[in-house]
């Protein structure tokens, strides 16, 4: 999926956030037309929220907030993969967007854990 994104926004992980966010949204609206609503809400709320978590983060006050608040980025991608194998093994979607969702959910987990890690080594050796 080919998204335009807007010029200010110089972060990697928002950029993925957001491409993650709108694929979703499309997998979102086809549940809906089949009118699957509890699961499609679930996956959204929790797709979404990574971005928006990444992105309050990006203002945090603090390093501790920063680690906080991607803390809560990852702890919503691990919701999303659940709600994915879940949506998977129900028969909702099919295994190639499962797949493409999959591992973008993965990279998405790996990229928010080694920021964490890393932050928490430099800067917060001490909690």
């Amino acid at each position: 999926m080919s998204v335009a994104l807007k010029k200010e926004n110089k972060s990697i992980i928002a950029d993925k956030a957001y491409v993650f966010a709108l694929l979703i949204i499309s997998i979102y609206k086809e549940l809906k037309a089949e009118n699957e609503f509890t699961l499609s809400k679930q996956i959204l709320r929790s797709r979404t929220s990574i971005g928006a978590n990444v992105n309050e983060a990006i203002s945090a006050i603090s390093k501790k907030d920063f680690v906080f608040k991607l803390g809560i980025s990852l702890k919503e991608a691990r919701e999303t993969k659940y709600w994915l194998n879940l949506l998977k093994d129900s028969d909702f979607i099919g295994q190639e967007i499962f797949n493409k969702s999959n591992k973008d959910c993965d990279e998405l987990i790996k990229i928010l854990s080694s920021i964490i890690l890393t932050t928490k080594q430099r800067y917060l050796n001490n909690s």
